[in-house]
């Protein structure tokens, strides 16, 4: 028998009470991500189909990274000592990690924004024929570089020009987890593609479960290395 503060004992040791748990945890980690970047979302909306809009869109998408660091800290929580209260440490994790995040995010974003906005004006922008692909592979290899610098700043006490050297660093050092990585973003780009953005938001919450476990090997070296 568990003792009665262990918060798996929350849980009980049937298959249902842990399925019923996962899925709670699901929802609920999905809900508080909709609600953190619900603002940001609907002015994505208001302003997608303009090309000269992709500035502002970039700046709606400030929000978004503190909320997935925050659903990848609960997540962490979440394999390693499981209880039913993933609120908490979703908002335990959205205070500890928000600027520690932001410090990496704001400079990546502002290069994806001049990527997206360039892409966009191709003809406007005088960019040579060609120049177009090597643009969009630039901007797959930040987006691969910040999902590794996502996973790292939410679960482990670094600076910030540690994790940006550490991100880039375990792109080459740990090839399966950068594509694993890679695997989940065509994943993205196809639902976006099949479907709709908003059923990819709704997917948020197993994305970001998804993203930490790839990054396993990477984070058991990184915390063998370097930290205490």
């Amino acid at each position: 028998m568990r003792p009665a503060s262990d918060p798996a004992a929350e849980i009980g040791g049937g298959v249902l009470a842990r399925a019923s748990a996962v899925v709670y945890w699901l929802l609920v980690v999905e809900v508080l991500l909709v609600l953190t970047t619900a603002p940001a979302l609907a002015a994505v909306v208001l302003l997608a189909g303009g090309a000269g809009n992709a500035p502002l869109i970039g700046l709606c998408f400030v929000p978004v990274a503190p909320a997935l660091s925050a659903a990848v800290f609960a997540w962490r929580v979440f394999r390693t000592d499981r209880d039913l209260a993933p609120a908490r440490h979703f908002w335990r994790g959205y205070r500890l990690n928000w600027l520690d995040v932001l410090r990496w995010w704001l400079p990546t974003l502002a290069v994806l924004t001049l990527i997206g906005f360039t892409l966009a004006n191709l003809d406007a922008a005088g960019v040579p024929t060609g120049y177009g692909p090597l643009l969009a592979l630039v901007a797959l290899g930040v987006l691969l570089w910040a999902a590794q610098a996502l996973v790292l700043s939410s679960t482990l006490s670094l600076r910030t020009r540690d994790l940006v050297r550490l991100a880039a660093h375990y792109l080459g050092a740990r090839p399966k987890a950068a594509l694993g990585t890679l695997s989940l973003l065509v994943a993205a780009a196809g639902v976006v593609a099949l479907t709709s953005d908003w059923v990819l938001v709704l997917l948020a919450s197993p994305c970001t479960f998804a993203l930490l476990r790839n990054a396993d090997p990477v984070l058991r070296d990184a915390t063998r290395r370097f930290t205490a």
